[in-house]
């Protein structure tokens, strides 16, 4: 299990970017939602030992991951946002040297861990290729086998659908899916539909501090029977906003879809919506904003 209690980080320009931030995370997948700039990146890189945060505490599964950040690494697999690769050497020969860093020495022993790994994200038919050649996605699938060399307890992913085409983002979310049940698995992300696909507990992180906890249904549930939609052309929905607590908006057919957020029905032609995770999210960051 892994336990942050009263993160706080500001960087030298005066971004608070984590404000507080306490989350109690069980082994499965956990799903961290925010919008671009809410600190979650931040706080990835705090769990994962590459920065320290200015006050709080983390601790897994016994270990004190501020104090001891080796017995951290040495259970942890991290796919960040962006990661770099020597982009003209082959998959095969970038893992089995990542592999060594890794601490596996025998070298029988980590060729059978990097077939493994190749097998299991479905690269072994493109092994020798060079990386550049890859795909985004599989670019990700090849950032997952890094992650999960040395069998780690605790696997961090940073934004990992971020560009990928649907067919690509079902392969790697079905990757995920499959290492998160054994393991504790931290999605974070700004994409609902990863969260809502996936994970059976899940935080919202906003301006740097936790905004909703819970698990996705729960959550979903809360709203029954408050969110409201109804289709207005577009020039009707300024006098909509000014007039609901609009929490969502998009185009359909040519005319704008909103959804609003209400105790009782708003009248005007609006009918019942049925909630999803998208209106969790989308109302709590709006509720946010209207507080801040």
């Amino acid at each position: 299990m892994l336990s942050i209690a009263h993160l706080t980080h500001t960087y030298a320009n005066g971004t608070r970017a984590l404000d507080d931030v306490s989350l109690t995370i069980p082994a499965g997948m956990f799903g961290l939602l925010g919008p671009n700039g809410a600190g979650k990146s931040t706080l990835m890189r705090s769990i994962a030992t590459l920065q320290l945060p200015q006050s709080g505490s983390i601790t897994f599964d016994g270990i004190d991951v501020l104090a001891d950040a080796p017995a951290l690494r040495r259970v942890l697999g991290y796919l960040p946002q962006d990661f770099g690769v020597y982009p003209r050497v082959s998959a095969y020969d970038m893992l089995d040297h990542l592999a060594v860093l890794k601490g596996y020495a025998a070298r029988g022993e980590r060729r059978e861990a990097v077939e493994a790994l190749l097998q299991q994200v479905n690269l072994w038919a493109v092994r020798k290729k060079a990386l550049a050649g890859f795909s985004g996605g599989m670019r990700q699938r090849f950032g997952i086998a890094q992650a999960l060399l040395g069998n780690p307890r605790l696997v961090i992913v940073d934004e990992p659908t971020a560009g990928l085409d649907p067919e690509e983002r079902n392969r790697f979310l079905n990757l995920l899916a499959g290492i998160g049940e054994s393991v504790v698995v931290i999605l974070s992300t700004h994409i609902v539909e990863d969260v809502a696909d996936l994970c059976p507990r899940m935080a919202i992180l906003a301006n740097g501090r936790i905004v909703g906890e819970g698990a996705p249904q729960v959550l979903i549930d809360s709203l029954h029977g408050r969110v409201w939609r109804k289709i207005i052309g577009k020039s009707e929905l300024d006098a909509c906003k000014a007039a609901h607590q609009v929490i969502a908006t998009r185009l359909l057919a040519g005319r704008t879809l909103v959804h609003v957020l209400a105790d009782a029905n708003p009248g005007e032609g609006f009918e019942l919506a049925r909630a999803g995770l998208e209106d969790v999210y989308f109302a709590t960051l709006a509720t946010t904003r209207a507080a801040a």
